[in-house]
C-alpha cells in the first residue's frame, strides 16, 4: 500500500508518495514516467513523513537548503539506486555534467559505464527535486533532459541560485 499527498509549488503540482515510512516518490504534474514506480495500491493520507516532506519543500521553495533529511527508499535497479545515490552528493546549488557523474560511478563500480546509461538513470529518478536530477547538465552546460521539462529545471536551478 502506497499513501500519497498533493504539494502545490511555484514549479506546479506536485505528487508525493510514501510506503508509510519513507518517501518513494516526487513527482511534477505531467512529468514523464509519472508514478512510475507505484506498482500498487495507493489512497490520499497524511502521514508524519509525507508532513515532513511538505515541510522540507516550504524550506526548499524559501530559496534555502534544507537542513535536514527525508527517508528515502526510490524503487529501482541496484544501477539506478547507485546514481541516484551520487545525486544526493551534489551540493546545493552546483551542477555536475552527466559525464563528471559517469566518470564518478565508474570509480565507485569499479568498471566503464557510458553517459547515456547514467542519464537513462538519472531521468528515471522516482524522487524528483529531493533526489536533486535538476543538478545534473549536458558536458557543455546545456540545460538537457529533466523528466519535469526544462522550464522547471531552469527555475529550480535559478532558486538554487546554481550559474546557469
Amino acid at each position: 500500500m502506497y499513501y500519497t499527498a498533493e504539494y502545490s509549488s511555484p514549479v506546479g503540482r506536485i505528487t508525493l508518495a510514501s510506503d508509510g515510512e519513507n518517501i518513494v516518490g516526487l513527482w511534477l504534474e505531467g512529468q514523464k514516467y509519472f508514478a512510475a514506480t507505484l506498482d500498487g495500491e495507493a489512497r490520499e493520507a497524511s502521514l508524519p513523513v509525507l508532513e515532513d516532506a511538505r515541510r522540507w519543500l516550504d524550506i526548499y521553495f524559501s530559496g534555502k537548503e534544507p537542513d535536514f533529511q527525508l527517508p528515502l527508499a526510490p524503487r529501482g535497479s541496484e544501477f539506478r539506486q547507485t546514481v541516484w545515490g551520487l545525486l544526493l552528493e551534489i551540493p546545493y546549488g552546483k551542477t555536475v555534467t552527466y559525464g563528471e557523474l559517469s566518470k564518478k560511478l565508474e570509480a565507485k563500480l569499479g568498471r566503464k559505464t557510458s553517459a547515456r546509461a547514467v542519464g537513462g538513470a538519472v531521468g528515471h529518478n522516482p524522487i524528483s527535486i529531493i533526489i536533486p536530477c535538476h543538478r545534473v547538465v549536458g558536458t557543455d552546460g546545456s540545460l538537457t533532459g529533466y523528466a519535469g521539462g526544462v522550464d522547471k529545471k531552469i527555475q529550480l536551478l535559478r532558486l538554487e541560485g546554481a550559474e546557469i
